[in-house]
């Protein structure tokens, strides 16, 4: 019996054309929302963790700092938050339906801000385990 791959997208920022994360993983049942990042050891760029649904998030027990964005149903940025650092807390944010989070400086490197539309569509082919 063969196991089905898991669904990959890439998220492009579509005012700048910047791809913000071309490997993002989707945790949208209960223990994955939960867990999120919590057993990853590193978070390279070109990977992203979106979660769905959520309005908020916290960085406690994780090992690195990370970028945060919250997006409305449509991919709006409804906040954009750079290098949360490991134990803080982002409060839901009004409007905001999934959580994308990224390696720490994919904001700055993408110019993504709040205002941007976020576009996520299925990735071509998952390289990588």
């Amino acid at each position: 019996m063969s196991r089905k791959a898991p669904v990959r997208l890439t998220a492009t920022n579509v005012e700048t054309g910047a791809v913000v994360a071309s490997r993002v993983r989707i945790a949208s049942k209960r223990l994955e929302r939960a867990i999120g990042l919590l057993t990853t050891r590193a978070f390279t760029p070109g990977e992203g963790l979106l979660i769905t649904p959520c309005r908020g998030v916290h960085t406690c027990g994780m090992r690195f700092a990370i970028d945060v964005i919250a997006i409305d149903e449509d991919g709006l940025v409804v906040d954009a938050v750079p290098a949360l650092r490991p134990w803080r807390i982002r409060l839901p944010r009004p409007r905001g339906f999934n959580v994308l989070e990224l390696p720490e400086g994919m904001l700055k490197k993408t110019r993504t801000r709040v205002g941007h539309h976020i576009s996520l569509k299925l990735a071509p082919a998952w390289e990588g385990k």
